[in-house]
């Protein structure tokens, strides 16, 4: 057992109304703003910003403090559970009780790996809204000069694809409004000569949020969400996002236009 495990936090946050109206607006959403958060909308709340020494060169907050310090630098949001509850109220004091589940590290292919699970719990009014479980992934420094490891192939039976595409402005904005200072988002030299990506890459939480939104609209409301990024995606890429109905749940995915798997997720 690694000794963070266990170790708790509780972060508060009055779920200020204008940051669901600008989100609603950075992702072009037609109509008023909704009067209750959208499923993943909680992740423009609860910001915890750290002053400049407090960053890392990547621009994440460094490790060290309440998220153990692997040894490894490179960090992304690997998937996560999501279990919903009650509705949240934006204009209404929230609060965000944080415990780390899980710290484990593993030899992958492509170098050893670290590991750590973030366990949520969101209350309004005392009562508890959202349980969310959150994984984060850490790798060694990146070479720049590696070839890109292998995607997995999406599969081509979905029953409903929606084409979306992502430009600079819209990761600047949700970098913003989830106070995400990873500069994978919006330095493009930065992406390109220190991590090797071919140009910035989409949000996993963006193209989680947008699987959500879909599958809340196809259900009419959600139980549970749980989804695992597997390829990044990029901001010069036309992707689909893909559903199919299964006997009780629905499976989804988001595709890139080489064919190649980027998210998969399933929400009841």
């Amino acid at each position: 057992m690694h000794e963070a495990e266990g170790r708790a936090q509780t972060v508060t946050d009055p779920m200020d109304p204008a940051r669901l109206a600008a989100l609603h607006a950075t992702l072009g959403r037609p109509g008023p703003v909704p009067e209750l958060l959208p499923p993943f909308a909680h992740q423009i709340h609860f910001w915890q910003a750290s002053p400049p020494e407090g960053l890392g060169a990547d621009g994440h907050p460094r490790t060290g403090a309440f998220i153990p310090d692997l040894g490894l630098p490179r960090r992304m949001w690997a998937g996560g559970r999501l279990m919903f509850h009650a509705p949240l109220r934006p204009g209404t004091p929230a609060e965000r009780q944080t415990s780390i589940v899980r710290v484990a590290r593993k030899q992958g292919r492509s170098g050893p790996l670290g590991f750590v699970t973030l366990c949520h719990e969101i209350f309004q009014d005392g009562t508890l809204c959202r349980t969310e479980e959150q994984d984060l992934v850490y790798r060694e420094a990146a070479d720049p000069e590696a070839p890109p490891p292998l995607a997995i192939d999406a599969p081509l039976d979905e029953t409903e694809a929606h084409v979306v595409s992502f430009d600079t402005t819209l990761l600047f904005r949700y970098s913003a409004l989830t106070f995400n200072g990873h500069r994978i988002h919006y330095d493009t030299e930065y992406a390109r000569q220190a991590e090797g990506y071919p140009g910035l890459v989409v949000h996993g939480p963006l193209l989680a949020h947008l699987l959500m939104d879909l599958a809340e609209d196809r259900l009419g409301g959600l139980q549970t969400f749980k989804f695992r990024a597997t390829a990044p995606l990029f901001h010069f890429e036309t992707a689909e996002l893909c559903l199919r109905d299964r006997d009780s749940d629905l499976m989804l995915w988001v595709r890139a236009p080489d064919g190649r798997q980027c998210m998969v997720a399933e929400a009841m």
